[in-house]
This record gives C-alpha cells, structure tokens and sequence, in this order.
C-alpha cells in the first residue's frame, strides 16, 4: 500500500505543479518579516478562489503593508495600501465606537431603553418588563432578527451564489420607514441582555438612533468623529463615494462577481476601507486611555478570561493574560480580519476581496501566525 502511495504522489506531481498560480505582489522579501508575511499567507492567496489580499502590521511604532494578487479577476491589477474593500462586520465596531462618542458627548446614555429614540409605540420591544437597551444593540443581545425584514427561510440551505443577489433585490426595494414599521412585529421570546443572537439589524437601528440623536447622517457622523480627525480620507459609508479607480471587486468562492452591500446595510456591514485607513483606526483602538476606546472596549456580554462581547468587538485574554481584542467580516464578496493587543501595542488587518466560508478563519489564523512571530 506505501507503494501505491508513493506512485500516486508521483504521478500527480506534475498537475500538482500546473495547478499552481502565479501571484503577483509587492511584498520585497528584504526584511525577516517581509519572508515570514510571504511565507504564511501564501497558502492562502495561491488557492483558485482567492483574488486579492492586502495586509497590514503595525508594531513598536511601525506600519508595515503587504499587498496580493488582484483587484479583478478579468485584469491584472495589484491592490496598494488605498485599495477599497468592503469591510463587513468590522464596520459595527466603528458603529459601537459612534455609540461611546455619543454617551460622552452625551446624547444618550449605555443603559437606555431604545424606545426613548423611536416615534410611535413599541411595547413589543421588551420581555416582562425588561427592554431592549442601546448597549444590547451592539453586543448581539438584543433579540432582534437576523436581518430585517425577517425572512429566516432564505437562509436555510442557501445558495451562496445566487443568496447574495436575493437579499440585495430586498435590500435594495427596502426603506427606513419599512424597517421601523416592521420592528413593530418583532417579538422576543426571552430577556433583552442575556442570550446571544447574531443581529444585522441591531446596527441597523443604532444607525437610525445615532442619526436622530445627532440630526444627521451616518455618513457625517462618521466623519466628524471617525474619519477626519484620524484621517482616514479613503473611508466612507456611501458607495457613490469610493474612487472607481481604486475599489476592488468582489468575488464569490466561484469567481462569480457578486453585488455591492446594500446602501441600508451600510452600519451593518457596507463601510467601505482601505488597508492604510484601517491601520489608523487600530491605532486609535490601541489607545484605552482614550475615553471613547475603553468604553467601547468594555465588555458587555461573557467573560473575558476565556470569550467575551464588547461594544460589537470579540475579547479574551491570551495564554500570557494580556487583551486580545478583534473582529472579522463577511459580505457578499469580501472578507476581512482585524486584531488588537492594547497592552503592546500591535495591530493586524487583512482585506480579500473573496468571499466564502472559510476566508475569515483563514485569515485569523494567518493574523495569529503573525503575531506569535512579531511578538517573540
């Protein structure tokens, strides 16, 4: 039988050697890390699937950025560090990072029951007295639905080609109005603050309440508090705004070219990024002396000793009792990855414009490979 198995492996070495693709990057090869960085995420970026990866590290003061492949399947195009990418589930972080602003500037307060910020009558938004605090929103302990409008049969057995193009058509046909309205439908079948439940539409609301308690838009919100003071000038919440030039497309685990997020899922999951701009906002995640990080930072859900929930980011402590605080993403067809360690002040982030089951565990793995080497 070892025999047989060696001739196999013989007899497929050279198909094995055609399946292998060429990956363009800018990656120098001329520090120890530039190797390493090659070294790990090359496994990843060489499978057939995958299109483009930009990544970023940031350490004892120092940026390094890495970029791969392509920004489109049909061209040869290698993504630099002003890139765009869709960032998913990342951009409800920036979203809890809104939600501590406006408790210090005092627009709201943590513990606030949401019905304080909703015209009309929601006694449907409590459980025996106990109601939906904003806090809830952003930890995924809300209750609310999956997505809004609730339609959980479309995600049983789903089509991840087609799936995408169906929930942009609802999306897309949906409104604010449509979405309060249906909120009033909702119905919880347990206390707000005490199970988890993945909620799109938590961030969705917040949106809605942060944009009355400031008497503007998200995307003016975001600017004021997020994206001018860090300059993060290739950051925005409006596809309209994005240079052409430099967004990349997005790509199923098929190479099918899928959608753009929905302009109502922007809180949820449609802030668009670039590597460089995400390396500032990890600084500034970095800084826990910061009123704003450290409030967004606090856990609300879990314990961090082995897995808890801050304001829409993931924590626990690491085998040498020190934070590890990240988040990850996935839309329709890109993937991302970001981590933080406060107490030494290192950062990683990595953006793929492929999407598919695996891309996020991926690229956590790879972020922790990294960290491990930097960290020694």
């Amino acid at each position: 039988m070892i025999k047989y198995y060696h001739l196999l492996v013989l007899l497929l070495i050279p198909f094995l050697g055609r399946s292998q693709k060429t990956v363009p990057t800018d990656n120098s090869m001329e520090k120890g890390l530039d190797s390493f960085v090659h070294k790990t995420v090359m496994p990843f970026i060489s499978q057939p699937s995958k299109v483009g990866l930009s990544i970023g590290i940031y350490k004892f003061d120092e940026t390094y950025t890495y970029n791969y492949g392509t920004t489109q399947i049909d061209k040869q195009i290698l993504p630099t560090d002003k890139t765009v990418y869709e960032i998913g589930s990342i951009s409800k972080t920036f979203m809890g990072t809104l939600l501590a602003q406006a408790v210090k500037d005092r627009k709201v307060k943590m513990n606030d029951d949401i019905r304080l910020y909703l015209e009309g009558s929601y006694p449907n938004l409590e459980y025996k007295g106990n109601p939906i605090r904003l806090f809830h929103l952003v930890s995924h302990i809300s209750g609310l639905p999956f997505f809004m409008p609730d339609q959980p049969e479309l995600f049983k057995n789903p089509n991840y080609d087609s799936l995408p193009f169906a929930i942009s058509r609802i999306q897309q046909n949906y409104s604010k109005e449509k979405f309060l309205s249906d909120l009033q439908s909702v119905k919880l079948d347990t206390v707000p603050g005490f199970n988890f439940h993945y909620s799109n539409a938590g961030a969705q609301l917040l949106k809605f309440i942060l944009e009355k308690v400031y008497n503007k838009p998200l995307d003016k919100i975001l600017d004021i508090n997020i994206n001018r003071p860090l300059l993060m000038i290739n950051t925005n919440s409006i596809f309209s705004k994005n240079n052409t030039k430099q967004l990349a497309r997005g790509y199923s685990e098929k190479g099918n070219l899928m959608p753009y997020n929905p302009p109502l899922l922007d809180a949820a999951g449609g802030i668009y990024s670039t590597v460089s701009d995400m390396i500032s906002y990890l600084k500034f995640h970095l800084d826990e002396s910061n009123e704003v990080v450290s409030m967004s930072h606090r856990v609300t859900t879990g314990n961090i000793k082995e897995y808890a929930v801050g304001l829409n980011w993931q924590e626990q402590l690491t085998s040498r009792r020190q934070k590890k605080i990240w988040q990850s993403g996935g839309t329709f067809g890109f993937s991302s990855y970001c981590v933080i360690y406060p107490e030494l002040k290192i950062a990683i982030v990595m953006l793929t414009n492929e999407s598919d089951q695996r891309a996020q565990g991926e690229m956590e793995e790879m972020a922790n490979k990294l960290f491990e080497k930097i960290n020694r």
